[in-house]
């Protein structure tokens, strides 16, 4: 135990509760912190002052890629260099001010990933403009609140996107001075917008009046408002995280100084494939250490099913977003020789760095993986859903890079912990705090978690210079988000002897069952979401009831292989009623559990299955695609109403009624 490698530093003692308060844990730093936070970089104070010094620095380097479609089909990648963007930056912000656009005035962007949505993005910072994102996977009802919400007046928007802004059920879009779009947008659109008294133009229309009307650039101060990012909990409007230039301009300077403790340094080599959201915070921050570091940026073409086209034609350094990267892995991992796996996995759990630990493994076996990954992949992060350990170890294992795992939220501004590439104690743990935050642990009592038990558990706190200012024209709860100077993130971790933590519950959407056992329902999806066969996964218990009960969505591409295997030729709506794939199912949900240490009260006990993901037409998520409570209270009211059901198998029942509130 005295030979033990530590990843945090204690920076203050924790505190038996009192006078109705909960006990604390300690205090836990980043080591580059012991002595108090690194001196930021003056000259890293702003986003924009991030992206122009590049400028300065990389002009002919490659920034921004995407794949321009001939004949129907996708071509290779072209590119725009940091200079060519810049120049096209400048012409967008003037014609913003040309518009009418004052500093602090707030600009949407709503479409998919593309060089478009970083020009928009980066002329809102030479001109102290607001950033707001709208969400490219939503439907009109959530943009319709953001745009009043955030009072946004102008829209950068991608051509399919136009018509849920014209949509008549978006009726705040009535207040847009303009919208400009990626590209160009059809007569009719046109048509409409100009009935509704909002100015269209086409990019190439909109950079035209910029260069006509050159504007002086008005840059941000450290304080001024970068972004307001809205996320949503699995109830009620979305909420505003106003994040400044500060924090996000610090983040990635935090994130600078923890990778420069490494052998291996970022270059302006390295080929970030852009595909996860840049409405999310997790994407955004990753592209703008990117620009930082006067590296590229790839865009996936806009179809995620042919990703692993994008993967072989820009042969990424780095991915984020584990699960597809897992989706091009699963047919490997049927011929990966057990021995080589085993041998390469032992000399790693030795301390060999993985490009080390077993050469013979990788040129036998593995480098057909990293192959699949586009050859050049050198880091894979995972920063969404916990990563369980299995998952963690194969790709360490088998990718032939860095994988490291990372926790944080919107109002973290991303990472507010990150794990240490080649440190196999890592694995199934989120990491060390990050290097400009301190995190500890409060009691949950009701949950019986004790931060100064052992092992210490709490609710995960966290505080520093990369937090969020405050949820946009929401006070009360902003307030009670922040207790003593500390946001609350209701994600319960737990401390390692180590100095690392791990998440293992949500503090909010539990559940009593009716033998007294709490089970955290989002918990338990994101565990179950990684079974192969499953897409999508919603599970309801109540307290009326001893077991849980799941409503799956089928992966297509893998629900039709086992079809394939078990002589079907059917649609995907007809394997669903199939007893045999629902075994199937079922064992495969245990199979996880039992990999994944579960208690028997955990496990699911009855599933339907479903064809269909889960959408807001029907009403069964929220304005970011998280599954909402008031399902639950639907189907506990039509339960209600259902007395006369005479099962044998409880279970049974809870899936009639659940399968009744999905055809609704």
């Amino acid at each position: 135990m005295e030979n033990m490698k530590v990843f945090s530093v204690k920076v203050e003692d924790g505190r038996e509760g009192r006078d109705g308060k909960p006990s604390v844990g300690p205090v836990y730093r980043n080591l580059l912190a012991k002595q108090g936070y690194p001196p930021p970089d003056p000259e890293m104070s702003t986003t924009w002052t991030l992206f122009s010094s590049s400028v300065e620095k990389y002009p002919g380097n490659r920034m921004l890629g995407w794949r321009k479609f001939v004949d129907g089909k996708v071509g290779p990648y072209m590119w725009k260099t940091y200079k060519e963007v810049y120049d096209e930056v400048l012409h967008v912000g003037s014609a913003l001010r040309a518009s009418g656009a004052e500093p602090g005035c707030r600009v949407g962007i709503y479409g998919a990933n593309c060089p478009q949505w970083i020009m928009a993005m980066e002329a809102c910072g030479a001109h102290s403009l607001v950033c707001v994102p709208l969400y490219d996977t939503l439907g009109s009802g959530a943009v319709n609140f953001i745009i009043d919400h955030a009072e946004v007046d102008f829209v950068f928007v991608q051509d399919i996107k136009v018509k849920e802004l014209l949509n008549p059920n978006c009726k705040s879009a009535q207040r847009l001075k303009a919208i400009v779009c990626f590209t160009s947008l059809a007569e009719e659109d046109n048509a409409k917008a100009s009935q509704m008294g909002i100015k269209t133009y086409s990019w190439t229309e909109f950079l035209h009046m910029g260069k006509e009307n050159p504007w002086e650039i008005s840059p941000p101060q450290p304080f001024s408002i970068c972004t307001i990012m809205y996320t949503s909990g699995t109830s009620g409007d979305p909420k505003g995280v106003v994040l400044t230039h500060e924090t996000m301009a610090t983040f990635v300077c935090g994130v600078d100084l923890f990778l420069d403790q490494f052998e291996d340094k970022m270059t302006v080599d390295d080929v970030y494939l852009s595909f996860l959201p840049l409405a999310h915070i997790l994407d955004r921050m990753i592209e703008e250490y990117f620009f930082h570091k006067g590296a590229s940026v790839g865009y996936y073409h806009g179809n995620l099913k042919e990703l692993r086209d994008d993967i072989m034609e820009l042969k990424p350094t780095f991915l984020a977003g584990i699960q597809k990267a897992l989706q091009e892995l699963s047919p490997l991992r049927k011929w990966i020789f057990d021995a080589l796996y085993k041998h390469k996995l032992s000399w790693m759990n030795k301390g060999y760095k993985q490009k080390f630990a077993s050469p013979l493994a990788d040129l036998l076996a593995f480098r057909k993986v990293k192959a699949k990954l586009g050859g050049r992949l050198r880091l894979l992060l995972s920063g969404g859903a916990p990563l369980s350990s299995e998952v963690e170890e194969f790709l360490r294992v088998t990718c032939c890079a860095f994988v490291v795992q990372g926790y944080g939220l919107t109002e973290t501004c991303g990472a507010c912990t990150i794990g240490f590439p080649d440190e196999m104690c890592f694995v199934g743990a989120v990491g060390s705090p990050a290097v400009y935050n301190d995190l500890r642990l409060e009691e949950v009592s009701d949950m019986g978690y004790d931060p100064l038990g052992n092992p210490p558990c709490g609710e995960i706190c966290v505080k520093g210079k990369t937090i969020f200012s405050e949820y946009y024209k929401n006070p009360e709860l902003t307030r009670e988000s922040f207790k003593d100077g500390w946001f609350h993130t209701g994600d319960i971790g737990q401390m390692l002897p180590n100095g690392i933590f791990k998440v293992i519950d949500r503090k909010k959407n539990l559940i009593k069952l009716s033998q007294g056992e709490y089970v955290a329902l989002e918990y338990l999806e994101n565990v179950y979401g990684v079974t192969p066969i499953i897409d999508d996964v919603w599970v309801y218990g109540n307290s009326f009831k001893s077991m849980l009960v799941a409503v799956v969505v089928l992966h297509e591409e893998n629900a039709k292989k086992w079809a394939e295997l078990n002589g079907y030729t059917v649609s995907l709506s007809e394997l669903c009623s199939l007893t045999k794939l629902h075994n199937y199912v079922l064992s495969e949900l245990k199979s996880t559990a039992e990999k994944n240490k579960m208690r028997g009260f955990e496990y699911i006990k009855g599933v339907i299955l479903e064809a269909r993901a889960f959408d807001m037409e029907r009403d069964l998520v929220t304005a970011t695609l998280k599954k909402k409570e008031t399902i639950c209270s639907n189907i506990i009211r039509i339960q209600k109403a259902q007395v006369a059901f005479q099962w044998g198998k409880e279970e049974d029942v809870m899936v009639i009624l659940a399968q009744q509130k999905l055809k609704n």
